[in-house]
Protein backbone atom coordinates (compact mmCIF):
# COMPACT_ATOMS: atom_id res chain seq x y z
CA UNK A 1 0.00 0.00 0.00
CA UNK A 2 0.99 3.62 -0.37
CA UNK A 3 1.44 4.89 3.17
CA UNK A 4 3.09 8.20 4.07
CA UNK A 5 5.17 7.65 7.18
CA UNK A 6 7.36 10.76 6.88
CA UNK A 7 5.84 12.61 9.82
CA UNK A 8 5.56 9.55 12.02
CA UNK A 9 9.13 8.37 11.57
CA UNK A 10 11.21 11.52 11.14
CA UNK A 11 11.63 11.80 14.89
CA UNK A 12 12.39 8.11 15.19
CA UNK A 13 15.17 8.32 12.62
CA UNK A 14 16.81 11.32 14.27
CA UNK A 15 16.66 9.62 17.66
CA UNK A 16 18.26 6.48 16.29
CA UNK A 17 21.13 8.46 14.77
CA UNK A 18 21.73 10.35 18.01
CA UNK A 19 21.74 7.13 20.02
CA UNK A 20 24.40 5.60 17.80
CA UNK A 21 26.70 8.53 18.60
CA UNK A 22 26.14 8.50 22.38
CA UNK A 23 28.23 6.82 25.05
CA UNK A 24 26.95 5.92 28.49
CA UNK A 25 28.12 8.04 31.40
CA UNK A 26 29.92 6.20 34.18
CA UNK A 27 27.85 6.20 37.35
CA UNK A 28 29.28 8.28 40.21
CA UNK A 29 28.44 7.53 43.81
CA UNK A 30 26.69 10.05 46.02
CA UNK A 31 25.65 10.49 49.60
CA UNK A 32 22.61 8.81 51.11
CA UNK A 33 19.08 9.75 50.13
CA UNK A 34 17.56 12.15 52.66
CA UNK A 35 14.63 9.95 53.62
CA UNK A 36 13.46 12.36 56.29
CA UNK A 37 13.02 15.10 53.74
CA UNK A 38 11.07 12.79 51.49
CA UNK A 39 8.98 11.47 54.38
CA UNK A 40 8.14 15.03 55.38
CA UNK A 41 7.42 16.39 51.90
CA UNK A 42 5.61 13.60 50.09
CA UNK A 43 2.42 13.44 52.19
CA UNK A 44 1.42 16.89 50.90
CA UNK A 45 1.77 15.60 47.34
CA UNK A 46 -0.26 12.51 48.18
CA UNK A 47 -3.02 14.71 49.63
CA UNK A 48 -3.03 16.85 46.48
CA UNK A 49 -3.65 13.69 44.45
CA UNK A 50 -6.76 12.67 46.39
CA UNK A 51 -9.06 10.94 45.69
CA UNK A 52 -6.39 9.45 43.45
CA UNK A 53 -3.51 7.40 44.85
CA UNK A 54 0.00 8.73 44.19
CA UNK A 55 3.17 6.67 44.53
CA UNK A 56 6.84 7.51 44.14
CA UNK A 57 10.13 5.66 44.33
CA UNK A 58 13.73 6.90 44.17
CA UNK A 59 16.89 4.80 43.88
CA UNK A 60 20.57 5.73 43.74
CA UNK A 61 21.75 3.45 40.94
CA UNK A 62 25.32 3.39 42.26
CA UNK A 63 24.49 2.30 45.80
CA UNK A 64 20.92 0.95 45.36
CA UNK A 65 19.85 3.12 48.31
CA UNK A 66 16.10 3.52 47.90
CA UNK A 67 13.07 5.40 49.18
CA UNK A 68 9.46 4.39 48.48
CA UNK A 69 5.94 5.59 49.12
CA UNK A 70 2.89 3.36 48.53
CA UNK A 71 4.72 0.07 48.02
CA UNK A 72 1.99 -2.42 48.83
CA UNK A 73 -0.02 -2.34 45.59
CA UNK A 74 0.41 -2.56 41.85
CA UNK A 75 -0.32 0.42 39.62
CA UNK A 76 -1.28 0.28 35.92
CA UNK A 77 1.74 0.81 33.68
CA UNK A 78 -0.29 2.42 30.88
CA UNK A 79 2.06 3.46 28.06
CA UNK A 80 5.13 3.01 30.26
CA UNK A 81 4.82 -0.69 29.40
CA UNK A 82 6.64 0.29 26.21
CA UNK A 83 9.93 0.15 28.12
CA UNK A 84 9.92 -3.51 29.22
CA UNK A 85 8.59 -4.43 25.77
CA UNK A 86 11.41 -2.49 24.08
CA UNK A 87 13.99 -4.08 26.38
CA UNK A 88 12.68 -7.55 25.54
CA UNK A 89 12.90 -6.66 21.84
CA UNK A 90 16.51 -5.50 22.17
CA UNK A 91 17.34 -8.76 23.92
CA UNK A 92 16.00 -10.60 20.86
CA UNK A 93 18.14 -8.39 18.64
CA UNK A 94 21.17 -9.54 20.60
CA UNK A 95 20.05 -13.17 20.18
CA UNK A 96 19.68 -12.60 16.42
CA UNK A 97 15.98 -13.40 16.60
CA UNK A 98 15.19 -9.88 15.39
CA UNK A 99 17.07 -7.24 13.41
CA UNK A 100 16.59 -3.53 13.97
CA UNK A 101 16.40 -3.11 10.21
CA UNK A 102 13.80 -5.86 9.76
CA UNK A 103 10.64 -4.52 8.08
CA UNK A 104 7.79 -5.73 10.28
CA UNK A 105 4.58 -6.27 8.31
CA UNK A 106 1.09 -5.47 9.58
CA UNK A 107 -2.25 -4.16 8.33
CA UNK A 108 -5.28 -2.18 9.48
CA UNK A 109 -6.50 -5.06 11.62
CA UNK A 110 -3.35 -4.59 13.73
CA UNK A 111 -4.03 -0.94 14.53
CA UNK A 112 -4.54 -0.01 18.18
CA UNK A 113 -6.40 2.79 19.99
CA UNK A 114 -4.97 6.31 20.13
CA UNK A 115 -2.45 7.68 20.77
CA UNK A 116 -0.76 6.41 17.64
CA UNK A 117 1.09 8.33 14.96
CA UNK A 118 0.82 5.21 12.82
CA UNK A 119 -2.95 5.19 13.19
CA UNK A 120 -3.18 8.92 12.56
CA UNK A 121 -1.32 8.58 9.25
CA UNK A 122 -3.18 5.45 8.14
CA UNK A 123 -5.63 6.06 5.27
CA UNK A 124 -9.21 6.95 6.15
CA UNK A 125 -11.30 4.87 5.80
CA UNK A 126 -8.70 2.26 6.77
CA UNK A 127 -7.94 -0.38 4.17
CA UNK A 128 -6.38 -3.74 4.95
CA UNK A 129 -3.39 -3.70 2.64
CA UNK A 130 -0.19 -4.38 4.53
CA UNK A 131 2.62 -1.98 5.28
CA UNK A 132 6.08 -2.60 6.73
CA UNK A 133 7.95 -0.56 9.31
CA UNK A 134 11.52 -1.29 10.51
CA UNK A 135 11.68 -2.74 14.00
CA UNK A 136 13.87 0.15 15.14
CA UNK A 137 11.20 2.65 14.14
CA UNK A 138 8.61 0.67 16.06
CA UNK A 139 10.80 0.77 19.17
CA UNK A 140 11.49 4.48 18.92
CA UNK A 141 7.84 5.32 18.26
CA UNK A 142 6.85 3.21 21.25
CA UNK A 143 9.35 4.86 23.58
CA UNK A 144 9.24 8.41 22.25
CA UNK A 145 5.57 8.81 21.46
CA UNK A 146 3.80 6.08 23.42
CA UNK A 147 2.41 4.91 20.08
CA UNK A 148 0.01 2.09 20.95
CA UNK A 149 0.10 0.54 17.47
CA UNK A 150 3.91 0.50 17.50
CA UNK A 151 3.88 -1.05 20.99
CA UNK A 152 1.47 -3.79 19.94
CA UNK A 153 3.02 -4.60 16.57
CA UNK A 154 6.46 -4.79 18.19
CA UNK A 155 5.22 -7.02 21.00
CA UNK A 156 3.43 -9.31 18.54
CA UNK A 157 6.62 -9.64 16.50
CA UNK A 158 8.67 -10.77 19.50
CA UNK A 159 6.09 -13.32 20.65
CA UNK A 160 3.37 -11.40 22.47
CA UNK A 161 2.86 -10.66 26.16
CA UNK A 162 3.93 -14.19 27.05
CA UNK A 163 7.36 -13.63 25.53
CA UNK A 164 7.81 -10.36 27.41
CA UNK A 165 6.69 -12.01 30.67
CA UNK A 166 9.04 -14.92 30.05
CA UNK A 167 11.95 -12.53 29.49
CA UNK A 168 11.20 -10.63 32.70
CA UNK A 169 10.87 -13.87 34.69
CA UNK A 170 14.15 -15.16 33.31
CA UNK A 171 15.89 -11.97 34.39
CA UNK A 172 14.43 -12.09 37.87
CA UNK A 173 12.03 -9.17 37.48
CA UNK A 174 9.06 -9.77 39.76
CA UNK A 175 6.14 -7.48 40.49
CA UNK A 176 6.13 -5.89 37.02
CA UNK A 177 3.64 -7.47 34.62
CA UNK A 178 2.91 -7.23 30.90
CA UNK A 179 -0.19 -9.32 30.22
CA UNK A 180 -2.19 -7.76 27.36
CA UNK A 181 -1.89 -5.76 24.18
CA UNK A 182 -2.68 -2.05 24.33
CA UNK A 183 -5.55 -2.69 21.89
CA UNK A 184 -7.13 -4.93 24.53
CA UNK A 185 -6.57 -2.61 27.48
CA UNK A 186 -7.71 0.44 25.52
CA UNK A 187 -11.23 -0.88 24.98
CA UNK A 188 -11.65 -2.99 28.09
CA UNK A 189 -11.02 0.02 30.31
CA UNK A 190 -14.18 1.66 28.91
CA UNK A 191 -16.33 -1.45 28.61
CA UNK A 192 -16.11 -1.32 24.80
CA UNK A 193 -16.18 -4.24 22.36
CA UNK A 194 -13.11 -5.43 20.44
CA UNK A 195 -11.16 -2.57 18.84
CA UNK A 196 -12.03 -1.76 15.23
CA UNK A 197 -9.73 -0.04 12.72
CA UNK A 198 -12.44 2.58 12.12
CA UNK A 199 -11.75 3.84 15.65
CA UNK A 200 -8.12 4.68 14.91
CA UNK A 201 -8.61 8.46 15.18
CA UNK A 202 -9.23 10.08 18.61
CA UNK A 203 -12.60 11.55 17.62
CA UNK A 204 -13.91 8.25 16.22
CA UNK A 205 -12.65 6.35 19.25
CA UNK A 206 -14.27 8.84 21.64
CA UNK A 207 -17.57 8.60 19.75
CA UNK A 208 -17.55 4.80 20.04
CA UNK A 209 -16.60 5.02 23.72
CA UNK A 210 -19.46 7.41 24.44
CA UNK A 211 -21.96 4.80 23.20
CA UNK A 212 -21.17 2.80 26.34
CA UNK A 213 -23.46 3.85 29.20
CA UNK A 214 -21.80 6.11 31.76
CA UNK A 215 -22.12 3.68 34.70
CA UNK A 216 -20.50 0.90 32.67
CA UNK A 217 -17.62 3.15 31.60
CA UNK A 218 -16.90 4.31 35.13
CA UNK A 219 -17.09 0.74 36.40
CA UNK A 220 -14.65 -0.42 33.73
CA UNK A 221 -12.17 2.33 34.61
CA UNK A 222 -12.46 1.44 38.30
CA UNK A 223 -11.80 -2.19 37.41
CA UNK A 224 -8.64 -1.25 35.50
CA UNK A 225 -7.23 0.28 38.68
CA UNK A 226 -7.95 -2.91 40.64
CA UNK A 227 -6.83 -5.35 37.94
CA UNK A 228 -3.43 -6.91 38.78
CA UNK A 229 -2.61 -7.35 35.09
CA UNK A 230 -0.28 -4.92 33.32
CA UNK A 231 0.82 -3.31 36.57
CA UNK A 232 3.95 -2.70 38.61
CA UNK A 233 4.65 -2.04 42.24
CA UNK A 234 6.99 0.84 42.97
CA UNK A 235 9.80 -1.45 44.22
CA UNK A 236 9.45 -3.65 41.13
CA UNK A 237 9.68 -0.66 38.80
CA UNK A 238 12.85 0.58 40.51
CA UNK A 239 14.30 -2.91 40.53
CA UNK A 240 13.65 -3.23 36.80
CA UNK A 241 15.32 0.14 36.13
CA UNK A 242 18.29 -0.86 38.29
CA UNK A 243 18.78 -4.11 36.38
CA UNK A 244 18.49 -2.23 33.10
CA UNK A 245 20.96 0.50 34.09
CA UNK A 246 23.49 -2.03 35.37
CA UNK A 247 23.52 -3.95 32.08
CA UNK A 248 21.87 -7.09 33.45
CA UNK A 249 18.96 -7.05 31.00
CA UNK A 250 20.73 -6.15 27.76
CA UNK A 251 24.27 -5.41 26.63
CA UNK A 252 25.96 -2.03 27.09
CA UNK A 253 25.46 -1.25 23.39
CA UNK A 254 21.74 -2.01 23.54
CA UNK A 255 21.42 -0.06 26.78
CA UNK A 256 23.07 2.95 25.15
CA UNK A 257 20.56 2.82 22.31
CA UNK A 258 17.60 2.58 24.67
CA UNK A 259 18.85 5.40 26.89
CA UNK A 260 19.45 7.53 23.82
CA UNK A 261 15.98 6.96 22.42
CA UNK A 262 14.39 7.80 25.77
CA UNK A 263 16.54 10.88 26.36
CA UNK A 264 15.68 12.23 22.93
CA UNK A 265 11.95 11.88 23.56
CA UNK A 266 9.84 14.94 24.42
CA UNK A 267 10.36 15.82 28.10
CA UNK A 268 8.35 13.82 30.57
CA UNK A 269 6.57 15.04 33.68
CA UNK A 270 9.55 14.43 35.97
CA UNK A 271 11.88 16.56 33.85
CA UNK A 272 10.04 19.79 34.67
CA UNK A 273 10.96 19.42 38.34
CA UNK A 274 14.62 18.43 37.97
CA UNK A 275 17.54 20.87 37.97
CA UNK A 276 18.94 22.22 34.75
CA UNK A 277 21.57 19.94 33.28
CA UNK A 278 19.94 16.70 34.40
CA UNK A 279 19.39 14.32 31.48
CA UNK A 280 16.24 12.24 31.76
CA UNK A 281 15.60 8.98 29.92
CA UNK A 282 11.93 8.25 30.40
CA UNK A 283 9.05 6.01 29.43
CA UNK A 284 5.62 7.35 30.30
CA UNK A 285 1.97 6.82 29.67
CA UNK A 286 -1.49 7.89 30.64
CA UNK A 287 -4.94 6.49 30.00
CA UNK A 288 -7.42 8.82 28.25
CA UNK A 289 -9.51 11.08 30.47
CA UNK A 290 -13.23 10.30 30.54
CA UNK A 291 -16.00 11.55 32.79
CA UNK A 292 -13.47 13.80 34.53
CA UNK A 293 -11.50 10.69 35.52
CA UNK A 294 -8.01 9.52 34.53
CA UNK A 295 -7.52 5.92 35.57
CA UNK A 296 -3.73 5.75 35.32
CA UNK A 297 -0.64 7.91 34.84
CA UNK A 298 2.86 6.43 35.00
CA UNK A 299 6.47 7.41 34.39
CA UNK A 300 9.67 5.39 34.68
CA UNK A 301 12.91 7.34 34.38
CA UNK A 302 16.67 7.21 34.71
CA UNK A 303 17.98 10.68 35.59
CA UNK A 304 21.67 11.44 35.06
CA UNK A 305 22.89 14.39 37.12
CA UNK A 306 25.99 16.48 36.34
CA UNK A 307 29.05 14.52 37.35
CA UNK A 308 27.51 11.20 36.33
CA UNK A 309 25.29 10.44 39.32
CA UNK A 310 22.33 8.36 38.18
CA UNK A 311 19.00 7.84 39.89
CA UNK A 312 15.94 5.81 39.01
CA UNK A 313 12.55 7.44 39.48
CA UNK A 314 9.19 5.69 39.33
CA UNK A 315 5.90 7.54 39.69
CA UNK A 316 2.33 6.26 39.49
CA UNK A 317 -1.03 7.98 39.88
CA UNK A 318 -4.25 5.96 39.88
CA UNK A 319 -7.82 7.22 39.90
CA UNK A 320 -7.14 10.91 39.35
CA UNK A 321 -9.92 13.50 39.09
CA UNK A 322 -7.55 16.44 38.55
CA UNK A 323 -6.68 18.18 35.29
CA UNK A 324 -3.82 17.21 33.00
CA UNK A 325 -1.92 20.31 34.13
CA UNK A 326 -2.40 19.38 37.78
CA UNK A 327 -1.19 15.82 37.16
CA UNK A 328 1.90 17.10 35.39
CA UNK A 329 2.60 19.53 38.23
CA UNK A 330 2.27 16.70 40.74
CA UNK A 331 4.94 14.62 39.01
CA UNK A 332 7.19 17.66 38.55
CA UNK A 333 6.91 18.56 42.23
CA UNK A 334 7.66 14.97 43.20
CA UNK A 335 10.83 15.10 41.08
CA UNK A 336 11.73 18.44 42.65
CA UNK A 337 11.36 16.94 46.11
CA UNK A 338 13.46 13.93 45.12
CA UNK A 339 16.21 16.18 43.70
CA UNK A 340 16.31 18.16 46.93
CA UNK A 341 16.61 14.93 48.92
CA UNK A 342 19.55 13.58 46.94
CA UNK A 343 21.51 16.83 46.90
Amino acid sequence: MTFSRRRAFALAASAALAACQRKLTTTAKAGPIDARRLDAGFPDLARRALPGVFALGVMNLATTATWYWNTDRGFPLAGAAALPIAVAAMAQVEQRKLALTEPVAFNALDLSPPPSLIGRDWPTPPDRRATRIPAQSLITLALREGDNTAIDVLMHRIGGPGAVSGFLDQKGVTGLRVDRYAREIGVEMFGMPTFRPEWKDPAAFAAARDLVPVPARQSAMDQLILDPRDTSTVPAALGFLALLASGQLVSAASLARLIGWMQDAPPGRFAAGLPQGVRVARAMGETPEDLGFTAATAELAIATFPGGRRYALAGFLAGSTTTEAARSALFADAARLAAAAIG
